[in-house]
């Protein structure tokens, strides 16, 4: 039943980086949003996870990891409603707001609650059934915000899940077990340094791709996300209680498992907007249709997730990690396969293979991540890791999307979106392979 219950959690908070996908283009009739609107009301929600991802973790030491998980589901529940009544597009989006930072509250402690339930070869299993919900979840939130819209209203993609959250709040409140509060400093520079840089480079991209690359508030984004990036680093340097260790960084298998989880997750999941708006608006499919679409990454990721994810922690994690993200860039790559005039089937392939990739991927991030970092530092290593997917679907929903619209969404523009895509997606799950490689001849040699 902890299981069960964290499992709800993780399948609610990642179902709604994705769920409001398919529903844009009814959002921007009903609510009059324009392009940039509607890539916020995406993105806001991944930022604020990626950006206080690890923040939330330091507070869950402090706190109590269940009191937080708990507080954080109980503030998700009543975004969600608020999301779901919301009369503006200003509203809606300020709504996803509070949904992303109540959802990194428990995004920060799932992981640290399995660890404290399970142990041995249960421990094992559990982060695999866990990696494969987190990582299906995107996809299926693609189908069920596409079933929502076309049979009730976009406003049910929110209403509609209040049962379930209330019912996962009160399940968690009675079946997860209360861990021990170790009281340490909170690293609150580093939580609104680290924030605004993310912060800051995603608006860049979202205001460079609506109003140029030259427009001051383009400029201003930037710059803000550099300075505070800069800032970060020598905060975390001179504090005593940093919220990350920067000796971690210094780990070649550590580097790249961060760049592959954020290359994976862009190149797999970040170009789903921009497909939905091809799909409904140049093919002219129905909301539910382009989900049914959609829905065929998911069902590629549990056909390979599900038997495999047992099997994938027996073999080296690099070639799982690597392997399953330079997968995902070969999926990219064959979706320039469309062509104007062309239909749906012609995705097919494509969204197969980015779906299998990410399913060789999903189930062994959390341990793999976990085990490149010393044991003191596993908690926040795993937090890294989720951090940098969060803070890659962000970017390259933000990326991806200026790239689309450069090309006044149309097909060049997807072949933009799909190329660059294939490039992160195959670059990332290089760098894991080699900097993996390269960490284990090291140590060998040392030894």
């Amino acid at each position: 039943m902890p299981l069960v219950a964290t499992c709800l959690g993780t399948f609610l908070l990642l179902v709604y980086a994705t769920i409001v996908t398919v529903a844009l283009p009814d959002i921007a009739h009903d609510l009059s949003a324009g392009f940039g609107a509607l890539q916020w009301i995406t993105d806001v929600y991944t930022l604020a996870l990626a950006g206080l991802l690890l923040g939330m973790g330091s507070l869950g030491d402090t706190f109590g990891r269940k009191r937080l998980y708990v507080i954080g589901l109980a503030v998700f529940t009543v975004a969600t409603l608020g999301c779901g009544l919301a009369g503006d597009v200003r509203l809606l989006i300020a709504a996803r707001a509070v949904q992303g930072v109540a959802g990194a509250a428990m995004f920060a402690t799932l992981l640290p609650l399995i660890g404290l339930t399970y142990s041995g070869r249960d421990k094992a299993r559990a982060f695999a059934v866990w990696g494969a919900v987190a990582g299906a979840a995107a996809g299926v939130g693609n189908v069920m915000g596409g079933m929502l819209t076309q049979l009730l209203s976009w406003r049910w993609i929110f209403l509609g899940a209040l049962p379930v959250c209330v019912a996962t709040l009160l399940l968690s409140m009675k079946v997860l077990a209360a861990d021990t509060r170790t009281p340490t400093r909170v690293d609150w520079p580093g939580i609104v340094s680290f924030t605004l840089a993310a912060t800051g480079v995603t608006f860049g991209f979202v205001r460079g791709g609506e109003a140029g690359w030259g427009d001051p508030a383009t400029l201003l984004g930037l710059a803000v996300g550099a300075g505070a990036l800069i800032a970060f680093v020598l905060v975390e340097r001179a504090s005593a209680h940093p919220m990350i260790p920067l000796a971690l960084f210094r780990k070649p298998d550590f580097d790249g498992l961060l760049i592959a989880s954020g290359a994976y997750y862009l190149a797999a999941f970040a170009f789903l907007p921009v497909l939905s708006l091809w799909l409904q608006s140049d093919v002219g499919l129905s909301s539910f249709a382009t989900s049914l679409v959609l829905t065929v990454q998911p069902l590629a990721f549990f056909a390979t997730s599900a038997p495999a994810g047992g099997a994938l922690h027996r073999i080296p994690a690099r070639w799982a990690v690597g392997g399953g993200c330079a997968l995902v860039g070969v999926g990219d790559l064959a979706l320039l396969a469309v062509e104007p005039g062309s239909s749906w089937p012609v995705l097919l392939p494509g969204l197969i293979l980015t779906g299998v990739g990410a399913g060789l991927v999903s189930p062994v991030l959390p341990a793999t991540a976990m085990a490149a970092a010393p044991p003191a530092h596993s908690g926040v290593a795993a937090a890294a890791a989720n951090s940098a997917r969060q803070l890659g679907l962000a970017l390259g929903i933000a990326l991806l999307g200026t790239a689309f619209h450069a090309y006044r969404l149309h097909v060049s523009g997807l072949h933009a979106v799909f190329l660059l895509a294939g490039v992160i997606g195959l670059g990332g799950g290089l760098a894991a392979v080699v900097l993996s490689s390269y960490a284990t001849r090291r140590g060998l040699m040392a030894r």
